[in-house]
This record gives structure tokens, sequence and C-alpha cells, in this order.
């Protein structure tokens, strides 16, 4: 069994012992806590809450529970059911809440789930918030309310389709131009909230023919739920054997996009936010802003259009506070995060598909004709496992002084630039790992560059043992 905090929420495997699984008294310990941090915030009056969840199996269970403590933390509770994340957060605004908790363990298996927590903008806590509510679940300095300021609870599933008329809603998105393409379009909802809001959102659009697959809101996962390549080989083969114009695949929360052109083939999920940032530079030009582990080719088109292009440290919300600090028109993360300020802060499967589909239609291109024409990169990714006495942070540092000479980031690991390609290290937040991603204009060159920096990683950590 499996429990991790940390300052994003509370994620874990369900069931198992107290403090070793995702159970119900750390649920109810954690939830307790994060009242009253918002209760902090917000010292007057009643508090608000907005709860959604994905389809998981374990979903409805953690959702009354989490409904139960709210209330009985005084707080009021805005239930929208069966949902995405970037619903939820549109609905801690919509409905002027002071915080929502989104119950999914986004990409991991079924036996996982989790508790991420928003803020009155319907944005995930930073950094500190997140360490002030660990504090608090970890002392267990809350009281319970008397029965005279219980909370009231209340069911609303229409956030979905407010969401939705809000993306039909942007100038970006251009409906006309949509159903004049006559799209034929397979959609892969690993059988989670997906598979209600993407047929929903495609038919909004004016798509002439939807072929969905893995789209019952069951929470039994038809393949591993993370959109990566290796594991769509399904909706690969659909589009090919039915001729459909693209596949669309999102994750089970509905925040991450893959897609796939025409011939079966993945569009690349760090070109999910290349190819929107391009339609919306084209109409907004301005800044971009991914993280540091994302493709160059999104800073390649964005000084074309005459824009500005910056890295965050690898994280939703500090791809958001960078976003904001340099007023970025588009953003997000190479994993297929779209972040569109125009509707909020959030990566959003929903209007990223919106604006992909707008950019193709006008674009008269075939879904591989519109990834020819953006430069072309390939990401190597690896993993190295420590132990948890070896000094990671001095294996860095002597990295770094190897490459002196080369341009070097550090506000997240280490990243590395060399002509034309880079490479990222970082420690994971919640494993002994450490993860490598290295980027080329070939795979091959990738994956040496990435096999050249693991063999400095071996020699540094030998002459350290043999010092």
């Amino acid at each position: 069994m499996s429990l991790i905090k940390s300052i994003s929420g509370i994620r874990g495997t369900i069931g198992g012992k107290p403090g070793e699984g995702l159970t119900p008294p750390d649920i109810v310990k954690y939830t307790a806590a994060f009242a009253t941090f918002i209760r902090s915030q917000h010292p007057e009056g009643r508090l608000l809450i907005v709860i959604g969840r994905d389809a998981r199996p374990s979903g409805g269970m953690v959702s009354d529970l989490i409904s139960g403590t709210l209330l009985a933390m005084g707080a009021d509770v805005l239930d929208i059911g069966l949902t995405t994340t970037p619903t939820t957060e549109l609905a801690v605004t919509d409905s002027g809440a002071h915080g929502g908790i989104i119950i999914t363990a986004s990409h991991n298996p079924k036996q996982w789930n989790a508790l991420k927590l928003l803020n009155h903008l319907g944005e995930f806590l930073s950094a500190a918030d997140g360490e002030d509510v660990e504090k608090i679940s970890e002392t267990a300095d809350y009281r319970f309310a008397e029965v005279a300021q219980l909370g009231r609870y209340s069911y609303d599933d229409s956030y979905l389709s407010m969401h939705i008329e809000k993306i039909l809603d942007l100038p970006l998105v251009d409906t006309d131009a949509i159903k004049k393409a006559r799209f034929s379009i397979t959609v892969d909802a690993v059988n989670s909230s997906g598979g209600i809001a993407v047929p929903m959102l495609l038919k909004a659009l004016g798509v002439n023919k939807i072929d969905p697959i893995n789209c019952e809101p069951d929470g039994e996962f038809a393949h591993n739920p993370e959109p990566l390549p290796e594991h769509l080989d399904e909706i690969c083969a659909r589009v090919s054997k039915i001729s459909a114009d693209l596949g669309i695949v999102v994750d089970p929360d509905v925040d991450r996009l893959a897609i796939i052109n025409e011939v079966g083939e993945p569009f690349g999920e760090e070109y999910t936010l290349v190819a929107v940032a391009d339609y919306v530079l084209k109409h907004q030009p301005g800044n971009t802003v991914s993280n540091l582990s994302s493709t160059q080719a999104l800073r390649i088109i964005t000084e074309k259009a005459g824009g500005e292009y910056f890295a965050s440290a690898v994280g939703e919300v500090n791809v958001v506070e960078l976003m904001k600090k340099k007023k970025a028109v588009i953003g997000g993360e190479g994993n297929g995060g779209v972040i569109y300020p125009e509707l909020h802060y959030g990566r959003d499967a929903l209007v990223g598909i919106a604006l992909f589909l707008t950019h193709l239609a006008k674009s008269g291109k075939t879904c591989s004709g519109l990834r020819d024409s953006y430069p072309s990169f390939f990401i190597s990714k690896n993993r190295i496992e420590f132990s948890p006495e070896m000094d990671i942070d001095e294996i860095l540092k002597g990295i770094i002084r190897k490459y002196k000479a080369m341009k070097i980031e550090t506000i997240d690991g280490v990243k590395i630039h060399f002509e034309g390609e880079w490479v990222h290290m970082r420690k994971s937040n919640t494993e002994n790992i450490i993860r490598i991603y290295a980027e080329s204009d070939l795979m091959a060159k990738a994956e040496n560059l990435a096999k050249k920096i693991i063999n400095d990683f071996k020699e540094i950590l030998n002459e350290k043992n043999e010092r």
C-alpha cells in the first residue's frame, strides 16, 4: 500500500492500514485540515467548498467521506458529481466558492485515488499553502462544528455544460469552421469522465462523426490511463481502420490531451501544446510558458511569432505562476496539458480540443500535415533509482562543474543547453529516482545524450565512493 502527501494534496492506493494507504481516517484527517486552512484564509461568513470526481471505482466512497467531513467542519458543500478537473476548477470561481477538492489520481491506475486541493481562484494551492495544510493534518489542529453550525449539502451536475458553453463563447473557437471540415473523430476516454465530457463537447462543436471507444465512465480503465504512445495501440489501429480524420485521447480527469493523426500515429504529446500555441499566437501575439522538461519547439514558434518564451519549474502551479508574471497568452506542460488564460489558469483538455480542431479546420491540412509544419524534436525520457543515503545534490553539483562552459539552469534540478539540444535532470518529489530527459532533432541523438549524462552520474558516484 502507498500513501503520499505533497503540496498538491494526498494520494495513495485504496485500503490498508491508516497512514499506509488512502484509508477513511486519512481522507477525513486531510479534508479537515484543508477546511481549517480555507477557514483561516476566509474567516468571515459560511464556507463553500466544491467537490468533483473522476470515474474510478473508489470515487463515490471517497466523495462521501470528503462531503461528510466538510459538513462536520461547518462548510457548505457543492457536489458537482462525475466531472473533469478543469470543470471543477471553473465551478469554484463560477459558484463563488472558497476552495475545491478534485477526487482523482489523474493518470495513476484504478487502485489509486487522491485529493487535489484548490484555492478560491480555482487553482492548485501554492507550495507554501500546501505545506500549511500538511502541518495542520500532522498536528490534528482542527475542530469539528457543533450541531447548529453544521454545513449544508447541495448537488449540481450542470457545470460540465457550463464549461462547454464557456469554451464555445471563446473568440478563437470557430464552430462554423469545425462544422465545415466535417471531421470524423475517434475518442478514447479510458472509461472515465472524459467519456461523458469529450463527446458532449465534440457534438456542441459540430463534429460530423464521433466514434467513441472506452467511453463508458465506470472507472474500469481499458489500458494504462496515462496517454502515452505505448498505451494507445487500440485507438491508433481504430483511427486507421475506419479512416477517421484524427483520434482524441484524454486521461481520467481530462486535463491532458493526446492526438492521433489520420494514419493512426501519435501526433506527439509535446506537440499538443505546440499546435494550440501556434494557433493562439497567430491571433493573440504574446509570450508563452512551459516547464523545463518540455520541447524547445514551443520556444521556436513563439519567437517566430514575435513573442518571448519562458521556462518554469516542473508542476502546473509553477507554470501558472510564471504565466501570470510574464503575462503569457498560452502555456502548459509537454505532457499534453494546455493552459489557456482566456478561459482559466488550469490544464484543460476540453479547451485544448476546441482550439486544436479550429486550428486544424482553418489550416486546410491533414493532422499529419499540421504536425509536419513544426520543428521536429524527440525527447528521451529516462530514470535512475537511488538509495535514500545517496547525496544526489552533490552529484548534480559535479555535473554542473563538468559542463560549466555550457548554459545551465538550476531553478528545478539541472538543465544543460547544448547546440540544438538539451538535457534536464531533476529529483522526483515522491520517489527515490532522478529523471533524466534529453531532447534532440533525432531520437538516437537524444538517447545518446541521455546515456552520456547517465554515465557521468555513475562516474561521479564512483569517484565519491572511492574517496
